[in-house]
C-alpha cells in the first residue's frame, strides 16, 4: 500500500514538472520551425505590421522593465550591469552533486521555484512570437533573461534510463538569510521512476550545443522528445504541489487541467499535429470551464490557452467554424467582453480609479495579465479583418480593447490616484521601500545570516534601486503603502516582469498587427535563451547513491 503511494506520488510530482516544461521549450521550437518563413499560413502573403508611431512612454518603460532580469539572476555574475549584485547561491545543489547556482530568484526573496519560473519563460516567449518586430536591440537583450529556465531543468541517470531528480525549488528554508553568499538549499529528490526518457532528455541535453548554429533539425529533435514527455505526463496526471506540501504556502497548484491544455496548445501550434487539437477539443469540456471567464495567472492558465487557440480560429480558414475549438473562442469573447468597462457583461472587479482588482496580494497580476491578453486578441481582430466583438447587444471593436490595455498600463505608470509609478525607476515617483534584499542592503554592508533584518526593519529608503521590478500593487480604495515589510504590496516578481514585458511590447507602437508567428529573430539572441531553456545536465549515479 505504502509503495503504491509513493509512485503515485512521484508521478504527480512529475506530471506538473514535465507539462511547464513542454510549454516552454515549445514556445521555442515553434519560432525556431518558423523562423526562416515569411509567409502566412493561410495565403502565403506577407503580413506588413500597419504604420504606427513609437510610443516612447512605453518604449522607455520597456527598457526599464527589462532590466530586472539582471536584477534578479543567482550564480556567478557574468558582464554584471548592476553594480550593487554580486555572485550568490554558488553552492546552491552542491549536497546532491548538481550545480543549481544559476537562473533566476523568483521575487525578494533568495529562492527559485520552477512552477512559476516556468509562467515566466512561456510568457516572454509568447511575447517575443507576437511582438519581436516591436522589440529592437536596445529593447531586449537575451542576456537579461538568459537563466529563466535553469531552475526547472531535470537531471537524469544515463546507465539506468531513469529519472533520478527534479528541481521543483531551491531555496525554502533559507528565508532568515541576507547574505550576497547564500548556503545550499533544498532540492526535491526522487525516487522509483523508471522512464524510457534518455532520448528525450539527451536531445535537450543538446540544446546547450545549439548556441554555435540555428539549426532547424535540431529544433525537430527536441520536439519530438517533447511529445514523447507530453505523453507520459498525460497517463500519469496530478497536481505537484498536494504531495510537496511546503510548497504551497509559497505556489500552491489549484489544478492540473489547465497545464495540460496549455502544453497541447502548444504543442499543435508547434506541430500541427491533429492529434493535438483532438486533445483540447476532447478534454475541453473537462478542463477548459467553458462559459466561465477566469484570470490569467502563473496558476491559471486557462485564459491564456483560450486566447492562444482562438488564435487558430481568427488565421486558420479551415478552423474557424471548428466545433472543438468553439469553446475555447466563446469564452475567450466572454474574457474580452468582461474587460471592456462600457460592456453590458464587464466585470465589477474595479477599484475607483479604473483599475481592474481582483486579489488583494500583488494585484497588480490579473490587470497587466489581462491587458496583455486583450491586446493579442485586439491584434487577432485587426490582422484577420474582424472589426466587432460582440458583448450581449453591444458591438466592440479592436480599439477599444487596446484602450483598456493602455488604461491599465497607464494605472500602473502613474496615473493613478497616488500618482504613483508602479514600476520602480519610472517617473518621478514610484517605491522607494521595495521588499527585496538585494535593494535593501547596502552593497558595502558585511552582513551574517540573520543581520539582514536590521535593513528590513530601517526606515531609510532603499540604498539600491531595483530598477524594473514591478511591486504588488494598491489595495481596492486606490491606496499604497510603501513599507519594506509590506510584501503584499511592495514585492516584485519575476512573472510579474514578464508580464509588463508582454504588455509593454504590444504597446510600444500606436497600431499593429501580426505575422501569424512567423517574427525571425536574431541568432545571438534565441541562441542565448534556448542555452538556458533547454540545456540539462547528465549526472551519473554514484554506486552508493543515498536515494538506492
Amino acid at each position: 500500500m505504502g509503495e503504491k503511494s509513493s509512485s503515485r506520488c512521484c508521478c504527480c510530482i512529475w506530471f506538473i514538472g514535465i507539462i511547464v516544461l513542454i510549454a516552454v521549450v515549445l514556445a521555442i521550437v515553434f519560432t525556431i520551425r518558423h523562423n526562416k518563413s515569411n509567409k502566412h499560413p493561410d495565403d502565403g502573403a506577407d503580413i506588413v505590421p500597419l504604420p504606427g508611431s513609437i510610443d516612447k512612454n512605453y518604449a522607455d518603460a520597456l527598457k526599464i522593465a527589462m532590466q530586472f532580469f539582471d536584477i534578479q539572476k543567482s550564480g556567478k555574475l557574468e558582464n554584471n550591469k548592476i553594480t550593487w549584485r554580486g555572485d550568490s547561491g554558488l553552492e546552491d545543489g552542491s549536497e546532491a552533486g548538481l550545480d543549481l547556482s544559476k537562473g533566476l530568484y523568483d521575487a525578494g526573496d533568495h529562492m527559485k521555484f520552477g512552477f512559476p519560473m516556468a509562467f515566466t519563460a512561456t510568457l516572454l516567449s509568447w511575447s517575443i512570437l507576437e511582438y519581436g518586430h516591436h522589440m529592437d536591440s536596445t529593447l531586449l537583450n537575451g542576456s537579461l533573461i538568459s537563466s529563466s529556465m535553469l531552475i526547472l531543468l531535470p537531471t537524469c541517470s544515463i546507465s539506468r534510463l531513469e529519472i533520478r531528480r527534479l528541481i521543483i525549488n531551491v531555496g525554502i528554508g533559507r528565508k532568515q538569510c541576507l547574505r550576497r553568499e547564500l548556503s545550499p538549499r533544498l532540492i526535491q529528490r526522487l525516487q522509483g521512476l523508471r522512464l524510457l526518457l534518455k532520448r528525450q532528455l539527451r536531445a535537450m541535453a543538446a540544446a546547450s550545443l545549439v548556441f554555435k548554429q540555428s539549426d532547424p533539425k535540431y529544433s525537430s529533435t527536441l520536439l519530438k522528445h517533447a511529445k514523447q514527455l507530453f505523453g507520459f505526463a498525460d497517463n500519469h496526471r496530478g497536481s505537484y504541489s498536494v504531495n510537496i506540501p511546503k510548497v504551497q504556502s509559497y505556489y500552491n497548484s489549484t489544478g492540473y487541467g489547465d497545464e495540460l491544455l496549455w502544453a497541447a496548445s502548444w504543442l499543435y501550434h508547434a506541430t500541427e499535429d491533429k492529434t493535438y487539437l483532438d486533445f483540447v477539443s476532447k478534454n475541453g469540456d473537462e478542463f477548459g470551464n467553458f462559459g466561465s471567464p477566469s484570470w490569467f495567472s502563473w496558476d491559471n492558465k486557462l485564459p491564456g490557452t483560450q486566447i492562444l487557440l482562438s488564435r487558430l480560429t481568427f488565421f486558420k480558414k479551415d478552423l474557424s467554424g471548428s466545433k472543438g475549438l468553439q469553446g475555447y473562442k466563446e469564452t475567450a469573447e466572454a474574457v474580452m467582453c468582461g474587460l471592456i468597462p462600457s460592456s453590458p457583461t464587464a466585470t465589477s472587479s474595479r477599484t475607483e480609479g479604473g483599475l481592474i482588482w481582483v486579489a488583494e496580494w500583488n494585484a497588480l497580476q490579473q490587470p497587466v495579465s489581462s491587458s496583455f491578453l486583450a491586446t493579442l486578441y485586439s491584434d487577432y481582430m485587426l490582422t484577420s479583418g474582424i472589426e466587432n466583438l460582440a458583448c450581449g447587444d453591444t458591438s466592440f471593436k479592436p480599439s477599444d480593447l487596446r484602450k483598456f490595455a493602455r488604461s491599465q498600463a497607464d494605472y500602473m505608470l502613474g496615473k493613478n490616484p497616488e500618482k504613483m509609478s508602479y514600476l520602480v525607476g519610472y517617473g518621478d515617483k514610484y517605491p522607494e521601500y521595495v521588499h527585496h534584499r538585494g535593494a535593501s542592503i547596502p552593497a558595502d554592508a558585511n552582513t551574517g545570516c540573520k543581520d539582514g533584518f536590521e535593513w528590513l526593519n530601517s526606515e531609510e529608503p532603499n540604498p539600491n534601486v531595483a530598477y524594473g521590478a514591478l511591486v504588488g500593487g494598491p489595495f481596492l480604495n486606490d491606496t499604497f503603502i510603501d513599507a519594506r515589510n509590506n510584501s503584499m504590496q511592495n514585492e516584485p516578481s519575476t512573472y510579474n516582469s514578464a508580464l509588463v514585458v508582454g504588455l509593454l511590447s504590444s504597446l510600444v507602437t500606436t497600431s499593429t498587427s501580426l505575422k501569424s508567428f512567423i517574427y525571425t529573430l536574431s541568432t545571438p539572441y534565441w541562441l542565448s535563451f534556448y542555452k538556458c531553456v533547454c540545456t540539462l545536465k547528465l549526472q551519473p549515479v554514484a554506486p552508493k547513491d543515498p536515494l538506492e
